[in-house]
């Protein structure tokens, strides 16, 4: 059987907790900054390790990345020596269990050598901004290590990954840690050996679709080998991936106008949650709430590539991609200078499978797929 997901050449397995603030956590640059320059982010953290131009230090010489890298290459090698113990040839059996979402899966390294290829086995699932696969490349190139690992699942039913899992995660686990969201992250080492073979056979049994880490994908496609957690669940969840309006100017009814210009049903709404069950966007902007109606005439055409085209693009000329435009994900803090909020329904996993089986992407940063692995735990070298 062609497999291609593989054990971990050489990685290095944390002790204790990740130090510093949770990683891959941030979607916003200014998140990471503020973080970095918090109590928790002072002295070596892997989020520094991940973001070097972003430190203080760094930030106060003014150094691009280039020049920041080898303070990072310094950083993770400080880190390893002090929280992680080497292991080498491994994959890791990975539990994660919370009230609202568990999955138990396979972490360990995945061939994602001819990505954008026909026969490739790791598919992308969204388009990514091409000056994050950018920075997130040569941060990758300049440690030569994967500190985060993204979220695969099979593109249809993969039966039997979950039991084999499970049948690995015997005894005290080799990690044990508790995430901002109250789920317990559990890990077990597994070596080489037959429950290996079957944990890799398993995991390699379906194609794959990226849940979580589209940029780590595509930043990894430069090395050809991508850490990541496999999983199939048993309980995944989507929530929805909000977008904020900033630095716009724009008022509810300078909006309302412009989209009943477009031929968009736009009315005033009592009610200020998001909205259920796609179709429907919840737009809040200020004080008052908009119910938006969008048209639905492709199955495989979701709200948010509806809204970017529609709403922002061509009724306000706005760039879907621009800085005025900026992704929000569920529990994020709406950020003060925003001038309106679209709310949008999470998208069903069967439409997410369905554009993927059409060859499609959905537009950047659309699913928020839980639990994820959590950063930092295993680190991978390249």
């Amino acid at each position: 059987m062609d497999t291609w997901v593989r054990p971990i050449r050489r990685g290095w397995v944390v002790r204790g907790e990740v130090p510093g603030p949770d990683v891959d956590e941030f979607a916003e640059p200014g998140a990471v900054t503020a973080a970095l320059a918090s109590p928790a982010g002072a002295g070596d953290t892997l989020l520094a390790a991940q973001h070097p131009a972003r430190t203080p230090n760094a930030l106060a010489k003014g150094l691009g990345l280039a020049d920041a890298v080898p303070q990072a290459r310094a950083t993770l090698a400080r880190l390893r020596a002090r929280h992680y113990r080497s292991l080498s040839g491994f994959v890791a059996a990975y539990r994660i269990e919370g009230r609202d979402a568990a999955a138990s899966g396979v972490l360990g390294m995945v061939d994602v050598r001819g990505l954008t290829a026909g026969a490739a086995h790791v598919r992308h699932t969204e388009e990514v901004y091409p000056e994050v696969v950018a920075e997130r490349a040569a941060v990758l190139a300049g440690l030569g290590c994967a500190t985060s690992a993204a979220l695969l699942v099979p593109v249809d039913d993969g039966a039997g990954l979950s039991g084999a899992v499970e049948s690995a995660c015997a005894g005290r686990p080799d990690v044990s840690t508790v995430d901002r969201a109250g789920r317990v992250h559990e890990l077990w080492v597994v070596p080489s050996g037959t429950v290996q073979e079957r944990l890799v056979r398993a995991a390699s049994a379906r194609d794959l679709l990226v849940a979580d880490g589209n940029h780590r994908v595509a930043a990894a496609a430069a090395t050809g080998s991508l850490l990541a957690l496999i999983t199939d669940g048993p309980r995944l969840g989507i929530g929805a991936i909000h977008r904020v309006l900033a630095g716009t100017g724009l008022t509810a009814d300078r909006l309302t106008e412009a989209w009943r210009t477009a031929g968009l049903e736009v009315t005033p709404s009592p009610d200020r949650s998001p909205p259920s069950s796609p179709g429907i966007a919840v737009v809040l902007a200020g004080e008052t709430a908009l119910r938006v109606r969008l048209p639905a005439d492709d199955p495989l055409v979701i709200d948010h590539e509806v809204v970017e085209r529609m709403l922002f693009s061509q009724a306000l000329d706005l760039a879907p991609d621009g800085p005025q435009v900026r992704p929000l994900p569920p529990g994020a803090p709406v950020p003060p200078e925003a001038d309106a909020v679209v709310q949008l329904a999470p998208v069903p996993f069967e439409t997410v499978r369905a554009v993927h089986a059409a060859g499609r992407r959905m537009p950047r940063k659309a699913t928020y797929f839980t639990p994820k692995p959590r950063g930092g735990l295993v680190l991978a070298e390249l």
